[in-house]
């Protein structure tokens, strides 16, 4: 009995020491990228196994609709390195915006190397995303850059990601410019902006009401979020009538109201 004692004792000792080597190696590897192998599903989390340890991609971080099979490799975000749980250590994400910050750095050396600087992204995995991004130099084009040459580097990116869409526009410090490069492919008339509710009324063409609002919203929920701007489109017929009944409303105010 004494024996077995002793030996669970030294087993479990044994655990925590390959425990707390792993938190030391990864620790500072928050926000990385690493790559490794599916293993297996634990109910609907994805087990991957990295180097030296194993890591869970958890269902939440999980992209939509990807297909995650025994032996697949994944590229991945760690997001958390956890140092008191008994299970899994390392949490990874495919969902996170910094995965797609990672992917351009390591795919345009020209980010990696401070020439051209990540503004903004917004994303909904797996489907599309926005990112807003400036050149240091006037003689840097930060969109081509991304983009590659007959859109090698971009491409690479969306193939990482199951082909989830992509759209890179330059970032302005002008709001109007900034939000009108946001909802593209749209073409907009014209941005009315309110500094103090950090909102703004964009007009477009009767026929690029759709294509700025997007599927089910999609495009204008990206360029909010993207630019940090409440934005309220309307159709040039739409402002139109608004502005006619707001004349029609102020010529015939009651003598009470005036």
């Amino acid at each position: 009995i004494a024996a077995q004692t002793a030996k669970q004792i030294v087993a479990q000792k044994i655990r925590e020491a390959e425990r707390e080597n792993i938190y030391e190696e990864y620790k500072d590897s928050e926000g990385q990228i690493v790559s490794g192998i599916v293993q297996r599903y634990e109910q609907h989390d994805v087990i991957v196994e990295l180097d030296k340890t194993e890591a869970i991609l958890p269902k939440e971080e999980q992209i939509k609709n990807e297909d995650y099979r025994r032996g697949d490799r994944i590229r991945a975000l760690i997001i958390e390195v956890q140092h008191e749980s008994k299970d899994q250590q390392i949490v990874l994400s495919r969902t996170h915006p910094d995965l797609l910050r990672r992917l351009f750095e390591h795919e345009v050396p020209e980010i990696a190397e401070g020439l051209v600087e990540i503004k903004a992204i917004a994303r909904e995995p797996g489907d599309r995303s926005k990112v807003a991004v400036l050149a240091k130099s006037n003689n840097l084009d930060a969109v081509g850059t991304c983009v590659g040459m007959r859109g090698s580097r971009i491409q690479m990116i969306v193939n990482e990601l199951g082909g989830e869409r992509i759209g890179i526009l330059e970032w302005s410090s002008n709001p109007s410019k900034l939000i009108s490069a946001a909802l593209s492919p749209a073409k907009i008339s014209s941005v009315i902006i309110d500094e103090e509710s950090k909102s703004a009324k964009v007009i477009v063409p009767n026929d690029q009401l759709s294509l700025a609002i997007g599927r089910k919203g999609q495009n204008v929920r990206l360029a909010a979020k993207l630019t940090g701007w409440r934005i309220d489109i309307k159709s040039q017929s739409q402002a139109e009538a608004e502005a006619k009944e707001k004349i029609a409303k102020s010529i015939f105010k009651s003598p009470d109201e005036n």
